[in-house]
């Protein structure tokens, strides 16, 4: 559900100057001691990600992405021994059918066959998905089990290292359980065992939902007038014990902490078909929201959140929920301070206006 920006803004406002030097290409040697910029209120503070079992309140509930990142991209080669990389963008329930981006120098035709990692097969049934603009493939196995043999840690186009043995382990939250993403949810991967312990000592609740990141988290926005900005779709999953705990919270008077956009998107998500009482709807679908500035939040209070790309639909996302002045200034100093930037860079702590604690 797309629900468009005031006309006021358009693309060129989500644009900023970004030193290639600042673009982490590899993470911080432990997860909690990446930088934070708390960011609520101004002026911003820095600190150490382990910080924020301190920046919350007790009877908050923190909501992470317990998405996990599969092995998604595939190198191979069609019958006529022409190079074929493929990125896994969804695994078909209860089958061995994949939809995937493919890029080769001729696209393969309905019937063909594609050896990946000369260790498996694919066929090729036809095009599909948004605009036909991937390929749905059969494979000759279980996806997940063939992927997590033969495939490749589907790092970012950003990153430019080929994906090594360490991107397997820190390109994955701690709490991953749910095969099904290309991107990780990268806000989450600053979490480690001792800091989730130091949460619920503290008296902060967790609860989980599911979205399985597409390739389209990196998909640029090219068109000026945001209203037309066509935004891909990502499958997701609340449960009831989420449900239960955001209901739970929020009649104690707690706030509702959002790790990551993913979780946001999730949550607003399916706070659009809720009733009142329930907050959110339970249930499993697809989602293809737009979060801009004039966006009326029902769910997230607070988020944590890494920094995001010029002219992306998460700067948008950022600027809809804190403000859109507000954000240009957390940028502005985390440029200036030398902040580590996108998946494997820092985190800030955003939160929205109206929240009466403003500390």
């Amino acid at each position: 559900m797309s629900l468009s920006a005031p006309p006021a803004f358009t693309l060129a406002d989500f644009d900023f100057e970004l030193p290639e030097a600042l673009i982490a290409q590899h993470p911080a040697a432990e997860r909690s001691a990446s930088r934070l910029l708390d960011g609520r209120a101004l002026p911003v503070t820095d600190r150490i990600f382990r910080e924020l079992p301190e920046l919350l309140q007790p009877g908050d509930l923190l909501v992470f992405n317990n998405t996990r990142v599969i092995k998604a991209r595939l190198y191979g080669a069609k019958a006529s021994g022409g190079a074929v990389e493929a990125l896994v963008e969804r695994v078909l329930p209860g089958t061995n059918e994949v939809w995937a981006h493919m890029r080769a120098s001729k696209s393969p035709k309905p019937g063909a066959k594609v050896r990946f990692a000369d260790a498996f097969d694919a066929e090729v049934l036809g095009r599909c998905g948004p605009d036909n603009g991937l390929f749905h493939l059969r494979l000759d196995g279980d996806p997940f089990a063939l992927l997590d043999a033969h495939g490749h840690v589907p790092l970012p186009p950003y990153i430019t290292h080929a994906d090594e043995e360490d991107d397997v382990r820190r390109y994955q939250t701690v709490f991953a359980k749910e095969p099904g993403a290309v991107a990780a949810p990268t806000a989450a991967l600053h979490f480690d065992e001792a800091l989730l312990a130091r949460m619920r000592e503290r008296g902060i609740a967790t609860a989980e939902v599911t979205l399985h990141v597409g390739a389209g988290t990196f998909q640029p926005v090219r068109t000026d007038n945001l209203a037309e900005h066509k935004m891909h779709s990502e499958w997701f999953e609340v449960p009831q014990a989420t449900a239960d705990a955001i209901r739970a919270t929020r009649a104690a008077g707690g706030r509702i902490v959002s790790v990551g956009t993913t979780t946001l998107r999730a949550l607003e998500s399916a706070a659009l078909q809720a009733s009142p009482e329930d907050i959110v709807q339970v249930g499993s679908r697809d989602t293809d929201i737009f979060i801009t500035p004039g966006f009326d939040f029902k769910v997230v209070d607070v988020l944590v959140t890494n920094f995001h790309l010029p002219k992306s639909t998460l700067m948008m996302l950022v600027s809809a929920l804190a403000g859109y002045e507000h954000i240009r200034t957390l940028y502005a100093h985390a440029i200036d301070q030398r902040y580590r930037f996108f998946s494997y860079g820092d985190a800030m702590l955003i939160q929205r206006p109206s929240l009466s604690d403003r500390a």
